[in-house]
């Protein structure tokens, strides 16, 4: 993970009691007065920054933005995902940045965060809603060494990973909705879209893309979606620190991540299924021009869904769109 001297900065004001600016400036090997002139930096982004001759520097709060060198501060240690971060603050989509990325050769584990998208879009080509400053909408690049039938894997993955920082940061008790949603209390407040660019057996890299409606209000949504979608502020009546969720979000995706590349797969689909609401329902999946009835049963070792039809078959299904019959 590369660090720049703002991420060093940041990392070292946020430990408990702060650091001295001689000390700061011996660790980061420049003057104090470029340190100062770092902080002033800072401060204009919004950051409460304490200074005093015997306490040091030391941060007091930190402005409701995105921002790529405080974001790596706090994911310390060896991380896949998050070894790298930008934020944009407006784009077409965070994936079409991540794909040029990929294609470029950029190592795994790249994130691209936007405040807002223009493009933003979600499953079968449908637009995600995504104003700006009210969420979180990136894109992870990974390059697992697997088969393209394993992609199913990481759509799993990552609803786990969603459920268990929204849990953390938010207090809220998330359900997954297969093939790529998390909802509370029914409607949708996170999405999951994975695109791949494979050859016949081989995956060459994949990007997962994520949005999370963290500080929406009902107002931000249009008149079709507010049935249909809800945000963590909805929900809580709070409002929801957007880079702590961010950073809560990166350590589990890393952390699911590094289960499948290590062959514990199986472990996570055990969490998948004590989350998942569509298990055992009985549902409607239109699957191009075809529709299918039946009850979820389970996934299996690739993610697939596998669907017991009104006949009595059990047939395997990669992704569509599904209906839950109440």
């Amino acid at each position: 993970m590369s660090e720049t001297i703002d991420t060093r900065i940041l990392s070292a004001i946020r430990k408990p009691g702060g650091i001295s600016g001689g000390d700061l400036a011996h660790q980061l090997g420049i003057s104090r007065a470029a340190v100062w002139s770092h902080m002033e930096e800072l401060r204009a982004l919004g950051y409460e920054i304490e200074a005093g001759p015997h306490r040091g520097y030391r941060l007091i709060s930190a402005p409701d933005l995105l921002h790529a060198d405080d974001l790596m501060a706090q994911l310390t240690g060896p991380l896949v995902v998050g070894r790298e971060i930008a934020v944009f603050q407006e784009t077409t989509s965070t994936s079409d940045i991540v794909d040029k990325l990929a294609r470029d050769g950029v190592k795994e584990g790249m994130v691209v965060f936007a405040e807002s998208q223009t493009r933003g879009r979600g499953r079968l080509g449908r637009r995600w809603h995504s104003p700006p400053g009210k969420g979180l909408w990136f894109t992870v690049l990974l390059r697992p060494d697997m088969r393209p039938s394993a992609a199913t894997r990481f759509v799993i993955a990552a609803a786990v990973a969603l459920c268990r920082a929204l849990r953390e940061t938010a207090g809220v008790q998330p359900e997954i909705k297969w093939p790529n949603d998390v909802l509370i209390r029914g409607r949708k407040v996170a999405g999951i879209l994975i695109e791949m660019n494979a050859e016949l057996d081989h995956i060459n890299y994949l990007l997962l893309g994520i949005g999370v409606g963290v500080n929406l209000e009902a107002r931000d949504y249009p008149a079709e979606l507010k049935p249909l979608a809800t945000s963590l502020r909805i929900e809580t009546r709070a409002l929801v620190n957007r880079a702590s969720l961010a950073v809560a979000i990166l350590r589990e995706l890393d952390q699911v991540y590094l289960a499948i590349r290590g062959g514990h797969f199986t472990a996570l689909t055990e969490e998948w299924y004590r989350q998942c609401g569509t298990l055992g329902g009985q549902v409607t999946i239109k699957v191009g021009d075809r529709i299918i009835q039946g009850r979820v049963e389970a996934i299996d070792d690739e993610g697939v869904l596998l669907l017991r039809t009104q006949h009595g078959r059990i047939e395997r299904i990669l992704g569509g769109d599904v209906t839950v019959i109440k």
